[in-house]
């Protein structure tokens, strides 16, 4: 590029401030907060926040002034378009966000005019962003990278046939048109791969999730503010949402209430938060049935910052992870290795989860779907925490997995697909566009 030109990149994504409650947010946000500073300007084309149930400013200010942002219109079928809480399954084909296309494409098409990106990107996991990333680069022909993060499809995934067979189908247009396959873990690579032999290797890449230090060092002093009086119980948070199959509570309250039961834990000693589940009726529900309400708490939602400053102050901190999602790792992850805390993983051993945590120096996993294991994992881990001696992760993995390094990767993957074309100067004007 000469001096005096901009490289831009159009990216389309759902998860956006003010969206609250999402690690996808994350991802999105962060990237363009920081390509700036390495050559590129975002383009970010999101939905209306009618859309979002959960919704405030929190990070809204996170936003830089150079990033342009489109709120395209969109609707919620399961709200917008149902009656007496019921709606037509077509009309949430492949997701409840498919109104958001009609706004989306047309929006798209006016940011191309009007600022001329040199490159596009799209989001899952809301399918419509894969789809609408889709037609804007049959309209445009601009080289396209496609971030799937986890696979979109699997065996059983979506649940309902009719809606796997078109997430398939999307799935299958757009590894067949994109420049770039992005997944966040080296299992998703593999996964893409072997479903799509006939594509090269070369398409397929990883680009993992992170944490943001400028988040932490915000949250560390809101922490500091809140430390705990001695005596207190051993306090072990999971933060974020427990999903009844993917992260299945059940081996581990039933190995809470066993434990409590033969006197080797009681509420003196242990509290454990589940803070921001998303299916807290539920889990209410196990945790009265298997007496240990008073052993585990539910939390509401926080803003972002708070939860930060929760995983920082905890003594401990919990991952949830099903063996059906072992080529998958919660982005939460890399934020409880930044926190420094111990690390309480039950996962599969054979999982990236395990993996993950493995390689930046943390052992003390149990397998999620087994009560028995659980028992003897979280009492050899409180054991190692209360001495001290609970392995925290490396620095090094520490540093490598900041959102600042995985912004530089991402920068690089943009460069590798980018048109040999000069891009254009950029235009004066908003940066906001509602």
């Amino acid at each position: 590029m000469g001096a005096g030109v901009v490289k831009r990149v159009l990216m389309v994504a759902f998860h956006f401030p003010p969206l609250r409650g999402s690690s996808g947010i994350q991802r999105t946000l962060k990237f363009a907060q920081y390509l700036p500073a390495l050559g590129w300007q975002p383009l970010v084309l999101s939905a209306h926040p009618r859309t979002y149930v959960n919704q405030g400013p929190d990070q809204l200010a996170e936003i830089p002034p150079q990033v342009v942002v489109k709120r395209a219109f969109a609707l919620d079928s399961g709200r917008h378009l149902a009656w007496r809480g019921r709606y037509l399954g077509f009309t949430a084909w492949p997701d409840r966000f498919v109104g958001w296309c009609l706004g989306a494409i047309p929006a798209g098409l006016s940011l191309v005019r009007q600022y001329r990106p040199q490159v596009l990107w799209s989001t899952h996991p809301i399918a419509s962003a894969i789809l609408i990333g889709l037609v804007l680069h049959k309209l445009t022909r601009l080289p396209w990278v496609v971030d799937f993060r986890d696979p979109m499809t699997d065996t059983n995934y979506p649940r309902d046939a009719r809606v796997r067979a078109i997430w398939r189908w999307i799935e299958r247009k757009a590894v067949h048109n994109a420049a770039l396959v992005v997944c966040n873990t080296p299992s998703a690579v593999v996964t893409y791969t072997t479903r799509y032999p006939e594509l090269p290797r070369s398409r397929f890449t990883m680009l993992e999730n992170g944490y943001d230090e400028e988040n932490f060092r915000s949250a560390g002093a809101q922490a500091a503010g809140h430390a705990r009086p001695a005596g207190q119980p051993f306090t072990l948070v999971h933060s974020g949402i427990i999903y009844p199959s993917e992260r299945d509570p059940v081996p581990l309250v039933r190995a809470l209430s066993e434990l409590k039961a033969a006197g080797a834990i009681d509420a003196s000693q242990l509290h454990i938060v589940l803070r921001a589940t998303a299916h807290d009726d539920y889990v209410s529900a196990l945790l009265a049935e298997h007496g240990i309400s008073d052993l585990v708490s539910l939390a509401p939602h926080v803003p972002y910052q708070a939860a930060l400053a929760e995983m920082l102050a905890a003594d401990g901190l919990l991952v949830l992870q099903a063996s059906n999602c072992n080529h998958q790792i919660p982005a939460k992850l890399y934020e409880y290795l930044r926190a420094g805390r111990p690390i309480l993983a039950l996962t599969d051993a054979v999982g990236d989860t395990a993996a993950t945590l493995r390689a930046a120096g943390v052992d003390t996993i149990a397998p999620l779907d087994d009560s028995e294991g659980i028992k003897r994992g979280l009492l050899h881990f409180l054991q190692l925490a209360r001495a001290g001696q609970a392995p925290l992760p490396a620095p090094a993995a520490v540093a490598a997995a900041s959102r600042q390094a995985r912004t530089v990767e991402l920068a690089r993957m943009l460069d590798s697909v980018l048109p040999q074309s000069q891009a254009l100067p950029a235009p004066a004007g908003s940066t906001e566009e509602v």
